[in-house]
């Protein structure tokens, strides 16, 4: 079996350098770390994660649970904290939730007794239980995407997208179009993104000097067929809306679904636009106006809060949010080639 002493004379370096690389302990030259690890492909060399974690009480691995991993916007945070993870010499073990607080509890036990040194998760709506067992079991962890602790100094790291400023900004933007019935479907009740997306769909119709009408709010519950649902909702009303805005991906889907079987022309009919952008928004017709959230840039920083919480137990907890960008498109009613909103 090959040892790092030979990997180490293989690729003309120390010991000690092999071990910084392979642990990720101190900074290595580029040309360094190339060549130990040109060295331990040549070899064959498997480094006995194993034996280090019983020495150091640390396995060098993290969990994420986040719920629907084949969603584009997860997608990305996941290549985001992979991406993060492996350029700090971690591993990394996946898990969904499915939104569901028992089994959200579940499989962070599950991560959790697989000895990672930290989770990342995207809490359900109930994240009580998980509250509790995070607690009771001292386990390192950071939130993201949904905050759990809007208090002034939180128990746990936070990471998030701003949701309320751009949807205000995007209901402003079809008010100015004169759009005055502009309904929402939100997502699942009692997620802290769902509750600042609704802020932000008040505050925007509040500042165009348009009155909420509360038959106008509707809950797709963060999924495409319940977004189908309450869009068919919305378009039996008597007085049915001029501008729909889907406040995730998913439910974008499921709300144009809506607007195609009732055989109305987005946007000629009804005015179509999304909180989360698509890789092939573009191809949409009309393409999509869209909220991108810096998904990938999510992924790093919460990666990078949970190594420092790692690193420094006792340091103050942080909530950190990234901004959103606007994404004009045509499905908003705005002829192609319009200038780009400010995001």
């Amino acid at each position: 079996m090959r040892t790092m002493a030979d990997v180490a004379r293989h690729a003309g370096v120390s010991v000690a350098t092999v071990s910084h690389v392979l642990n990720a302990t101190r900074p290595v030259r580029p040309e360094t770390r190339d060549a130990v690890l040109r060295a331990i492909d040549e070899l064959g060399y498997i480094h006995n994660t194993l034996a280090r974690s019983l020495v150091t009480s640390r396995t060098r691995s993290v969990g994420l649970a986040v719920s629907a991993i084949s969603n584009p916007y997860f997608t990305e945070i996941l290549q985001g904290v992979e991406a993060e993870a492996l350029a700090s010499g971690y591993g990394l073990l996946i898990a969904d939730p499915h939104d569901d607080p028992a089994h959200e509890l579940s499989v962070v036990r599950m991560l959790h007794e697989r000895r990672v040194d930290g989770v990342i998760i995207a809490p359900s709506a109930e994240p009580s239980a998980l509250l509790a067992y995070l607690d009771r079991a001292d386990v390192p962890a950071v939130f993201l995407d949904r905050l759990v602790d809007e208090a002034e100094q939180p128990a746990y790291d936070q990471v998030c997208a701003e949701g309320t400023a751009p949807v205000r900004e995007l209901v402003g933007h079809l008010a100015g179009l004169g759009h005055r019935r502009i309904a929402m479907v939100a997502g699942l009740a009692g997620l802290s993104t769902t509750t600042e997306r609704i802020e932000g769909y008040r505050q925007g119709l509040d500042a165009a000097g348009v009155p909420f009408d509360p038959d106008l709010l509707a809950h797709g519950n963060s999924a495409s067929e319940g977004a189908r649902d309450a869009t068919e909702r919305l378009l039996a009303a008597p007085e049915r809306p001029t501008a729909v805005i889907a406040a995730n991906n998913a439910m974008t889907i499921g709300a144009l679904q809506a607007l195609r079987e009732a055989r109305l022309r987005i946007p000629e009919d009804v005015a179509l636009a999304s909180f989360d952008d698509f890789e092939w928004a573009d191809l949409f017709s009309p393409s999509l106006t869209a909220v991108r959230q810096p998904s990938r840039d999510l992924g790093k920083l919460a990666l990078r809060l949970l190594l420092d919480r790692l690193d420094a137990p006792d340091r103050p907890t942080r909530t950190v949010r990234l901004p959103c960008t606007l994404v004009h498109r045509t499905s908003c009613g705005c002829p192609p080639g319009a200038v780009a909103l400010p995001g």
